[in-house]
């Protein structure tokens, strides 16, 4: 994994707090807060580590927007390399669970 589809990934992470708040009124500080503190790429692997949904996640659930959730953003390319194919199976089967049909 190259530093800079790192850093390029950390700014997609940006990106899905930005979105979630300007397209959904949700503003995910702790998400953010994670993001910024830890890099977007740990924090995912951290989400994805984690046995329980995380709250945006959910949250984005009853917004309809799974479409700019974490979970949908590591399933594409080329973020999806950064990722063992467990933590890619989480992505999915959250997103499936959830109704998500793109996952």
């Amino acid at each position: 994994m190259a530093i800079s589809d790192e850093n390029a990934f950390h700014q997609k992470m940006v990106e899905v707090y930005e979105r979630a708040k300007t397209e959904c009124h949700y503003n995910a500080v702790r998400f953010h807060q994670m993001v910024q503190s830890e890099g977007g790429l740990l924090t995912a692997k951290k989400l994805l580590a984690s046995s329980h949904y995380p709250e945006g996640l959910t949250r984005l659930w009853e917004l309809k927007r799974l479409d700019i959730s974490m979970e949908a953003l590591v399933l594409k390319e080329p973020w999806c390399q950064l990722f063992t194919s467990e933590e890619l199976s989480v992505a999915r089967k959250r997103l499936k669970e959830l109704g998500y049909i793109n996952a």
